[in-house]
């Protein structure tokens, strides 16, 4: 089939869950003549983002910058905080949460793991029992995979029910920003998150908040690690003294890109990035799709593609459009896609990828009644 002679005209675009769309601002923060990072006005940015990474938070958590994705944030939030030996429990349903139990054995944890197929949801009861006896539990609250926003709130509840002292570790990658995240209120010990997602930054910064329990008990000079001994780092970091040279320019371009978030009330921006994710699940039912999860992140539409299709033919189709999404992950790479408007992005945005999904099904030879998913996207947005 011959492509549209318009194709080259579209303008390129991250519909994936990560790296997102930046805003002009924040590229403008990039293109500053190289700063040094010891400089005094460097060290007041640093200690400036900080804080605004900890209002994002909305909960005075200590935030520390790792020159890295979310990933190594993830295993300095480990390593610096679960000693030798400590067992972990991992909850998993999905790909991600389930590298945090393969990180975790790894690094030489006793690694019990509490398992869901992908796309339903961890039970709080089943995560709590296997809890009693941990050191640590590593939790996905927004689980990119699989769409999937898991009831972080009930299972750190029930998990702490049974262990005090267990420490709870949260990969917030694509919920942090973008969901409801209530920290102290829900006693949470550490978030971890990276730029390339809701702080619609480019990748390469990787950040994980502590809260004050969870600073007491971080181990010093940890034999797990050197330059993700975060003990070390927060300590240099409180005094915007990196011991190791941070990506200065990055953090730069995060300072702008958090203002905008910053901009409006916590609720509000939840509220929003959750109205902008609904409309794209209702505009993939229009067109047939269903969600994969019964309970959507806001992060991400993880849709099924209606029957004949796969995951991979309708991401290669945008792909063709220069609207860059995502099929699902291994081993589901084909019974899902994957579009977010996570980023740089308004609910104008979500109107617009309904248009563009409608012309990729379009191209693929669905049939449906052209304007149904604009129009369903639109009913969400405006209700």
């Amino acid at each position: 089939m011959t492509p549209p002679p318009h194709i080259p005209l579209n303008r390129p675009r991250l519909i994936a869950p990560g790296p997102v769309e930046v805003s002009p601002a924040t590229l403008l923060a990039l293109a500053q003549p190289q700063m040094h990072h010891r400089s005094p006005e460097a060290r007041a940015k640093f200690l400036e983002t900080r804080g605004k990474l900890s209002q994002l938070l909305g909960d005075a958590y200590e935030a520390v910058i790792v020159t890295g994705s979310g990933t190594a944030a993830f295993e300095g939030a480990l390593v610096s905080s679960v000693p030798a030996g400590g067992k972990v429990v991992n909850a998993s349903a999905g790909k991600f949460s389930e590298r945090w139990g393969e990180m975790a054995a790894r690094l030489g944890y006793a690694v019990t793991s509490v398992q869901k197929p992908w796309g339903e949801l961890l039970d709080a009861g089943e995560v709590a029992a296997a809890c009693k006896d941990a050191f640590a539990l590593t939790i996905t609250h927004s689980e990119t995979s699989t769409g999937a926003l898991h009831d972080l709130q009930n299972i750190a509840a029930a998990a702490r029910s049974v262990n005090p002292d267990l420490l709870i570790i949260v990969d917030a990658v694509t919920s942090y920003g973008v969901a409801e995240l209530r920290a102290a209120a829900w006693n949470v010990d550490i978030i971890v998150s990276g730029s390339q997602k809701a702080t619609a930054t480019p990748p390469g910064l990787g950040f994980v908040l502590f809260s004050p329990q969870a600073e007491a008990r971080l181990i010093k000079d940890t034999p797990k690690g050197f330059y993700l001994d975060l003990e070390r780092e927060l300590r240099g970091q409180k005094q915007a003294n990196t011991p190791q040279t941070p990506a200065i320019n990055l953090v730069y371009a995060l300072d702008a890109s958090l203002d905008r978030l910053l901009s409006v009330p916590l609720e509000v921006l939840w509220a929003e990035k959750k109205r902008q994710n609904d409309a794209l699940i209702a505009a993939g039912e229009a067109l047939g799709c269903r969600s994969w999860a019964s309970r959507p992140s806001p992060a991400v539409a993880v849709l099924v593609p209606p029957e004949g299709l796969g995951g991979k033919q309708v991401a290669a189709q945008l792909a063709s459009m220069n609207q860059r999404a995502l099929p699902g992950q291994a081993p589901h790479e084909d019974t899902v896609f994957r579009i977010s408007t996570l980023g740089y992005a308004d609910r104008y945005d979500a109107l617009s990828v309904a248009g563009i999904l409608e012309d990729a099904f379009t191209a693929l030879g669905a049939k449906f009644e052209r304007g149904a998913a604009v129009a369903a996207a639109w009913q969400v947005i405006s209700g």
